[in-house]
């Protein structure tokens, strides 16, 4: 099965033979070194000097977190939202009790600076801003540079800055320290190459003062407890120890291709798998500006069921393709292209999709 969705995503055969290590004492001396040596390469491709804590969770995990340990009841909080994880973010931030803003961009489209601009001005001061900087459910990729130097025009009385990072972070440019952001996460399905089960939560030290006194309750997701342990290259709880392992080689294969080639890389497949929809007179769904190119989102045909097409690709021609989520379910479908990825992964997909298209 070709497994082309935006997350799991197929799995290196070298981490895979890093996961399959015996077990080892996670409070070891062993650990300790692996774990430390994890923090450094997970700095590395978060851009970033400061901590980046990892958690056993999924990156929804990671986001709570980050809500948890960042927003106190009543806090003011501007939410910009491009699709189905932008209104996830928005959704634990009220939860934890904030007084949330909503900033919402058309569908298919990024969020419009300009606008947040605006509200930055009319409504100060705000506590937070969430924001999504790779939206999966569309297709498409924030400006987050731009963004960022509308908060920095702010000064210090900018808002923390909570990035939902999971699916861009190590394939797409998102450098932490110099857009100067707060927190941001990720997760070990995507670009990293690993299972579900880990959540990267990279830290500012603007952001430890309010951390420290945040008033939400928090015990597994305490980013304080993390700090702590980390210090000692420790987890405060279990860790999973066969991910750990994985994400120590997938890290170093990384680390071999260098970022800049990564994220070429990216650029090549994205304008590839674009290519290979518009070739078969397909219609693509976000603009094509900012497209993302980890995954893209294509228009079901006009007179094809969305579910048909995706079950046809998968059980004639082994091609797992995503669906469309939320009131996009009957309209695209979604071919996921991060991290170990080259054209010749994509292309049996637009081969499939020939071979269906021309018998509807």
């Amino acid at each position: 099965m070709n497994l082309r969705i935006p997350g799991p995503i197929p799995v290196h055969p070298r981490v895979m033979a890093a996961m399959n290590q015996p077990m080892i004492n996670h409070r070891g001396p062993r650990f300790s070194a692996l774990f430390g040596e994890v923090a450094d390469g997970l700095r590395w491709a978060f851009e970033t000097s400061q901590e980046v804590l990892v958690l056993t969770s999924s990156g929804t995990g990671g986001l709570e977190a980050a809500v948890a340990n960042i927003v106190s009841p009543g806090d003011r909080v501007l939410s910009l939202s491009i699709g189905n994880f932008g209104e996830r973010l928005r959704t634990l931030a009220r939860l934890y009790g904030a007084q949330v803003t909503a900033l919402d961009a058309l569908a298919g489209q990024p969020i419009d600076v300009s606008q947040v601009r605006q509200a930055l001005q009319e409504n100060p001061p705000f506590h937070a801003l969430l924001v999504t900087h790779n939206e999966t459910s569309t297709g498409v990729t924030n400006p987050m540079r731009e963004i960022a130097l509308v908060l920095n025009e702010l000064g210090e009385a900018r808002p923390l800055t909570i990035v939902d990072g999971v699916s861009g972070v190590g394939c797409l440019p998102l450098p932490m320290d110099e857009l100067s952001l707060d927190v941001v996460v990720s997760g070990s399905q995507k670009a990293w190459g690993l299972p579900p089960g880990l959540a990267f939560v990279a830290v500012s030290e603007r952001a430890w003062p309010v951390i420290e006194q945040c008033r939400s309750p928090r015990f597994y997701f305490d980013l304080r407890q993390a700090r702590k342990s980390a210090a000692s290259r420790q987890t405060p709880w279990t860790p999973a120890v066969g991910l750990i392992f994985g994400l120590h080689e997938a890290l170093i294969m990384m680390r071999e291709e260098g970022l800049p080639v990564i994220h070429a890389r990216q650029r090549r497949v994205g304008e590839f798998t674009r290519q290979g929809a518009r070739g078969l007179g397909l219609q693509l769904f976000a603009n094509p500006a900012f497209a993302s190119n980890a995954v893209t989102a294509i228009r079901v045909p006009p007179g094809v069921e969305a579910a048909k097409l995706r079950a046809r690709l998968r059980d004639e021609f082994g091609q797992e393709v995503a669906g469309g989520q939320g009131a996009l379910k009957n309209d695209i479908f979604r071919i996921g292209h991060m991290g170990q990825v080259t054209e010749a992964d994509i292309q049996p997909v637009f081969d499939a999709l020939r071979q269906i298209l021309q018998l509807v």
